[in-house]
């Protein structure tokens, strides 16, 4: 049976609901407890906010809910009746559908063989029925309004759309209740928009979903009930219309929350990173700018704008067309991620898990790889020193471990993104390049990435942050740089930006105003 909602093809109007309890829930990692006697109700047709920061336990609850992992204690609930055994298995049987914060598609296939991946169709004699799998793809992207060809590799797409296959490989079979952790994390204001609107419609048709998000704006939007977990116990749940986003953060951190000042009082006039016409054929054309000691210049814009080839372009890691990138005055040659980093620029890249964590090294190792690479020639490494430079990021970080020869991987999200930013911060550059830092952290965490700018420019570094959410940039910029198309289409200080004028120019709403007007005339 397929199930969906209204105009989703290959669904009835109707599913057969789920209501789910889960009592006194408990797991050990060693003598670690990641859970602590938690419950979690979820009705029929609701969707529901699960919260806490990184490391509160919500992943681990969510694996235990999967089948993925084994409780040490506690009992869940289905429809009334009591699983005795959760695995994998009986929650596809169940319905139970899991979309992990990490991409789990399989990038040597295509995207009509990644939606019915397990589920394929074929005939009577066994062979793959290719032309039905392709066509009930396509229509069900189609329903999600997804331009996306289902005979595309995986691999040729971007994340942000790898992510919406994930979701779409989900919503194909018999869902009755979906778990989605952090699925808006890669997606474009327009695709979570298109993500909204398909939860709507799988709500009308009966299936429930928990959603794990840090976004506040997005968990109010959404949600209809909310769980607070904090340090593997269970904290609240109530109403979302009962409760603010400030009440909210208390719950979750515990404490109550002190935003860190915009800093802005430390710029100078000098200038410490220049580009001038850089061009990267196909990507972004005629990008020219200044950054001066101490100051916090965002970028933003839309999906395609270039803003992603122009970060690994600044740093080396993109071959320019043309132009010219100074530091400090000098030139920097546009193709040597080494030589950028020896002049003292450092840069935390986005995608933490394709793009900065090695996953088979330590903690420690994994924290201390840049400074090596900047500082290398030394044949051996000292490790007392390697400690103290970890220890003094790990204070002003305030990262958790338990010990800095586990594998990176045995840290939630925040911490390993985290432990990203302490590796370039070991580095002492003068200039910080920073894709989107905060992705996929809690609110207590983007509050120390926030405090941390302060603190790093208050001490004449200069930053580069790229990222999409205004109040983010507002919170932390001096200026701001709106890319349209590939090229910069407006730059604004700190007192002129809005998030309507940062919408108006990231859609190019003021070239197409100046197109109409001209055709009049």
């Amino acid at each position: 049976m397929f199930i969906k909602g209204p105009e989703i093809p290959g669904h009835s109007e109707r599913v057969m609901t789920i209501n789910l309890r889960m009592e006194n829930i408990s797991i050990f990692f060693g003598e670690f407890q990641a859970l602590d006697e938690v419950g979690l109700e979820v009705s029929d047709g609701e969707v529901h906010g699960l919260l806490g920061e990184n490391g509160a336990g919500k992943s681990s609850l969510m694996n235990i809910l999967a089948g993925i992992y084994t409780p040490s204690s506690g009992t869940i609930i289905i429809d009334g009746e009591t699983i005795p055994e959760m695995t994998v298995h009986k929650a596809d049987e169940l319905g139970i559908r899991f979309i992990h914060q990490e991409l789990s598609v399989i990038k040597d296939l295509r995207v009509y063989e990644n939606i019915f991946l397990s589920r394929e169709v074929t005939g009577k004699f066994g062979f793959l029925n290719k032309k039905e799998m392709i066509e009930r793809a396509a229509a069900l992207l189609r329903s999600m309004n997804l331009d996306i060809n289902v005979l595309d590799y995986i691999r040729d797409l971007d994340t942000s759309r790898q992510q919406l296959i994930e979701i779409a490989k989900a919503v194909m079979f018999e869902a009755r209740l979906i778990i989605m952790d952090e699925p808006t994390t890669s997606l474009t204001n327009k695709e979570i928009e298109v993500l909204f609107d398909l939860m709507r419609k799988l709500k009308q048709s009966g299936v429930s979903m928990i959603y794990i998000s840090h976004k506040m704006p997005e968990l109010f939007s959404v949600c209809d009930k909310y769980t607070v977990l904090r340090d593997g116990k269970f904290i609240q749940s109530g109403e979302i219309r009962d409760i603010d986003e400030h009440g909210m953060t208390e719950l979750m951190v515990g404490r109550t929350l002190t935003e860190a000042e915009y800093a802005g009082a430390a710029i100078s006039d000098e200038v410490v990173f220049e580009v001038d016409n850089l061009c990267c054929e196909g990507f972004f054309n005629n990008v020219s700018f200044k950054l001066r000691r101490g100051e916090v210049l965002a970028l933003t814009g839309l999906f395609g704008d270039g803003r992603a080839e122009l970060s690994e372009t600044l740093f080396g890691a993109r071959r320019a067309s043309s132009g010219e990138i100074k530091k400090s005055g000098a030139r920097l040659m546009l193709h040597d991620i080494g030589a950028v980093m020896k002049s003292g620029v450092g840069m935390v890249p986005r995608s933490r898990k394709e793009r900065s964590i090695l996953p088979d090294l330590s903690i420690l190792n994994n924290a201390s790889m840049a400074y090596f690479v900047k500082s290398r020639g030394k044949l051996f490494v000292n490790k007392r020193d390697d400690l103290k430079r970890f220890g003094e990021m790990v204070s002003l970080m305030n990262i958790r471990y338990d010990n800095s020869d586990n594998f990176v991987t045995s840290l939630s999200g925040g911490n390993q993104q985290k432990v990203v930013l302490a590796r370039w911060l070991e580095t002492d550059s003068d200039v910080y390049i920073m894709d989107n830092p905060t992705q996929g952290i809690d609110v207590g965490a983007k509050f120390e990435v926030y405090k941390l700018i302060n603190y790093l420019t208050e001490n004449g570094k200069s930053i580069i942050i790229f990222s999409s959410e205004f109040p983010e940039i507002h919170r932390v910029c001096d200026r701001c740089i709106i890319m349209y198309k590939g090229m910069i289409n407006a730059e604004l200080g700190r007192d002129e930006l809005t998030e309507i004028k940062m919408m108006y120019y990231s859609t190019g709403a003021n070239l197409e105003a100046g197109t109409r007007e001209r055709s009049n005339d």
